[in-house]
């Protein structure tokens, strides 16, 4: 077997682990890319490759995110993790840490930790490192990876939201919401959304964006309903689709390039928040993207009265 044959059977697992430490789809395939390098470039065959392999990957994982921290420090209005249609790292004994791992409102609160409580929590929690192995990949100590741990759990435990445990009740609520959304209904979105449910866009500067927040069912369900009929003229569409493993849609142009996602959240059979991802910085990887300035220049043409 080669060397490259070897790497491919674990990029899988690779990308996984750097996406849920950078929560970026362009930078974890940097660093994979990265590890690889360093690996072909290796004059010696490791012991164990996937041991070598996921110690590269997340210490390159653990550099590139003490930059991305500081970028995102400066952002421009809320940030969200660039979304993920497939994990490509598949564990049928893992499924359920696996998806709840990757969901928007995990990876927010993955954020919350340090580089390493963060990288220390994903190779653990999540892929279920030993220490010893986990210990290795960050360069400390057992002891001092069992605190960061811990930590990290405590963090994490405070702030994680529960999400409905029914996949099929799930996307049954998902398939209500928007077929909802594709008609205009105003009252069948408003039942299908918590009290408090709140709704969020990152434009990150680079596309129209909410000013802020919205929260409340009234308000929300007023917004949806109003926005997509207004982008529904110009002939854009959705198509739902998991979002980093919850339900959710990507909304296209009318010539089928990316304009936006959208991601729920559900619990207790409501949404209770809806994020939606529409710096073009952060929909590449999804296919052409679609020019959203132009786009909202246009609704705004054609809201105009006609003399």
């Amino acid at each position: 077997m080669t060397r490259e044959t070897e790497f491919e059977e674990l990029r899988p697992l690779l990308f996984s682990i750097s996406y849920r430490i950078l929560g970026s789809v362009t930078e974890a395939e940097d660093a994979v890319q990265e590890t690889w390098l360093r690996f072909e470039a290796s004059p010696t065959q490791p012991r164990s490759l996937k041991a070598f392999l996921s110690t590269t990957v997340t210490r390159i994982s653990i550099d590139v995110l003490g930059s991305a921290r500081v970028r995102r420090e400066a952002y421009v209005g809320p940030w969200f993790p660039e979304p993920l249609l497939t994990d490509p790292y598949q564990d049928p004994e893992r499924s359920a840490e696996l998806a709840d791992s990757v969901s928007m409102a995990a990876l927010l609160l993955l954020e919350r930790l340090s580089p390493l409580e963060r990288a220390v929590f994903v190779l653990r929690e999540v892929f279920d490192f030993g220490f010893p192995e986990v210990a290795s990949a960050v360069g400390r100590s057992e002891a001092a990876c069992r605190q960061l741990a811990s930590r990290a759990r405590r963090h994490m435990r405070d702030g994680r939201p529960r999400f409905e445990a029914d996949r099929k009740q799930r996307d049954d609520l998902a398939a209500r919401f928007f077929a909802a959304l594709r008609e205009g209904d105003v009252a069948g979105l408003r039942e299908l959304l918590a009290a408090d449910v709140s709704l969020a866009g990152d434009g990150g500067g680079k596309a129209p964006q909410l000013a802020r927040v919205i929260v409340g069912a009234a308000a929300v369900a007023r917004l949806l309903a109003s926005a997509f009929h207004r982008v529904a003229q110009i002939g854009a569409t959705f198509e739902p689709q998991e979002v980093n493993g919850q339900a959710g849609a990507i909304f296209r142009d009318r010539d089928g390039k990316v304009l936006h996602t959208l991601a729920l959240d559900v619990l207790d059979g409501q949404v209770q928040t809806i994020r939606s991802v529409i710096n073009p910085d952060k929909l590449g990887h999804l296919g052409p993207v679609a020019d959203a300035w132009a786009i909202d220049r246009e609704v705004r043409q054609a809201r105009r009265p006609t003399k």
